[in-house]
């Protein structure tokens, strides 16, 4: 793998509620046999410098993979973007580039493609966009972006796409594969992806 000069510290986004599936915390549930997170971990943590996972709960249990485990510095569970800000606050400076836990077939080059259109566009952050659909919480940021994010939380904003347009932000298109950024988020979608799996 290519790294420019910057190091990127990798962060796993598992800190929501996962109230779709039952409520269960969605890095821990099974798919192939193995964690989901642990699928994540096997593809994101060769294409950056270090990784970090983002959790408030079963803490212990993220500790066991072997990473250190960072929770939400904010309360109530606002959303990926409070995981974002820990990570940046846990980082401190280069970048950080973020995955949820639940995108067991994350593309191998992500970072890598985000970090190249982010360089030669000279933005804060990259992101991806799949099937025409941003995909926020794929991407990278600037560390120097701590202040913004957490002014952003503290006024009420939620969304990171709303975030992000009041941002030097570059777009970039993964195509159309449609597991690539495929989350799970229903029982149903569990099933698909174990086929996946069984089919890769």
């Amino acid at each position: 793998r290519r790294m420019n000069e910057t190091p990127i510290t990798g962060v796993i986004l598992a800190g929501g509620l996962g109230p779709r599936l039952s409520g269960d915390d969605k890095g821990l549930v099974a798919i192939g046999a193995r964690p989901m997170v642990s699928h994540v971990i096997e593809r994101f943590a060769p294409q950056v410098s270090t990784l970090i996972i983002n959790a408030n709960r079963n803490l212990g249990r993220y500790r066991d993979f072997g990473f250190p485990v960072i929770p939400d510095a904010i309360g109530d569970y606002p959303g990926p973007l409070a995981g974002i800000g820990a990570a940046l606050a846990h980082t401190g400076s280069g970048r950080i580039a973020c995955a949820p836990c639940d995108c067991p077939f994350l593309p191998t080059d992500f970072v890598a493609r985000l970090v190249s259109a982010m360089d030669t566009a000279g933005a804060e952050v990259a992101y991806a966009v799949n099937s025409g659909r941003p995909q926020p919480v794929f991407a990278v940021l600037d560390c120097s972006l701590l202040e913004s994010l957490t002014t952003y939380v503290n006024d009420g904003g939620r969304k990171i796409m709303d975030w992000y347009r009041a941002l030097d932000a570059v777009a970039v298109d993964f195509g159309d594969d449609p597991g690539a950024f495929a989350n799970i988020n229903t029982n149903a979608e569990l099933a698909e992806a174990e086929q996946r799996l069984l089919d890769a």
